[in-house]
């Protein structure tokens, strides 16, 4: 894939393999965001009302990541490859169940879903860090910490 001109003295081979690295979280990122929207569009049971709240915060937050992980992409001289299609293509995460969830099972979906994004983000920092990118090894860093939090909140209610 070309770049385009940049005056950022990160080296062309590792800003390519950094923007590369990029999409992929980007796609997985927006595919989380996807879920949680569908998290909380379907979610049924006694706690409705709670949940809906939570997963429509915790798909804002989402959605901050993903604007913050193109931006960070198209920076480097890149394309954010971040369309609904290509991210569904070229995400890890397994699909979120289509039909109204329970409260206790959509929870315990988006536990594993958040569990491997985080997993994922926390290696993204290592190779980031790795091909001398500090700077989109710190934008991961804060991701993965907010990643963290959100499984917290999520964890909380099977306890």
């Amino acid at each position: 894939m070309s770049t385009y001109a940049t005056k950022i003295d990160l080296p062309a081979d590792t800003r390519g393999k950094a923007i590369a690295l990029l999409n992929q979280q980007l796609a997985d990122t927006f595919d989380l965001f996807s879920q949680i929207k569908q998290a909380h569009w379907n979610v049924k049971g006694m706690h409705f009302i709670a949940l809906h709240e939570l997963f429509d915060k915790l798909a804002e937050e989402a959605e901050d990541y993903v604007d913050d992980i193109a931006e960070r992409a198209t920076a480097l001289g890149g394309v954010a490859i971040g369309t609904a299609r290509a991210a569904g293509k070229a995400s890890r995460l397994p699909e979120f169940p289509l039909d109204g969830v329970h409260g206790k099972a959509a929870v315990e979906a988006l536990v594993e879903r958040y569990a491997l994004l985080a997993a994922s983000t926390r290696k993204a920092i290592e190779t980031a860090s790795g091909i001398g990118d500090a700077d989109t090894s710190d934008l991961f860093t804060g991701v993965s910490r907010g990643l963290d939090k959100s499984l917290w909140f999520l964890e909380a209610h099977l306890q």
